[in-house]
């Protein structure tokens, strides 16, 4: 399974990157939303994209709204890793079209139980 990692510090891609690695996933990271359309209009397509709300240039909301308005990208999960943690930002995320939330910070395990939730959690993984 693959994964896209987008958030502007470089710590907190190595640290999700490195949790989804362990569960078997292969990453790419980007730095903001827009370095993350880079990464899929090159034809990489991740099965999930762990995306940050606060962000130059591109913030994980615009990027989740570009998503979805490409119809070849719908079917990505994007699951929002970030700091935002009040109910109406969690709302507009998910009516966005995010499909999860993970308020930082966070453990592995958190991670973890969010993907089994959604049905991304690797085979491997599940042993």
């Amino acid at each position: 399974m693959r994964a896209l990692v987008i958030d502007d510090s470089r710590a907190m891609r190595r640290i999700v990157s490195g949790i989804l690695e362990g569960l078997g996933y292969e990453t790419q990271q980007a730095g903001h939303g827009r370095e993350g359309l880079d990464v899929l209009e090159t034809g990489w397509v991740p099965d999930l994209v762990c995306v940050d709300w606060n962000m130059p240039v591109m913030d994980g909301l615009q990027f989740v709204s570009a998503v979805r308005s490409n119809p070849a990208w719908r079917a990505m999960t994007i699951m929002m890793v970030t700091s935002e943690s009040e109910h109406t930002q969690i709302v507009r995320a998910l009516a966005a079209g995010a499909h999860e939330y993970v308020i930082k910070p966070f453990t592995a395990d958190a991670i973890r139980d969010k993907l089994a939730l959604l049905g991304l959690l690797p085979q491997e993984a599940m042993l």
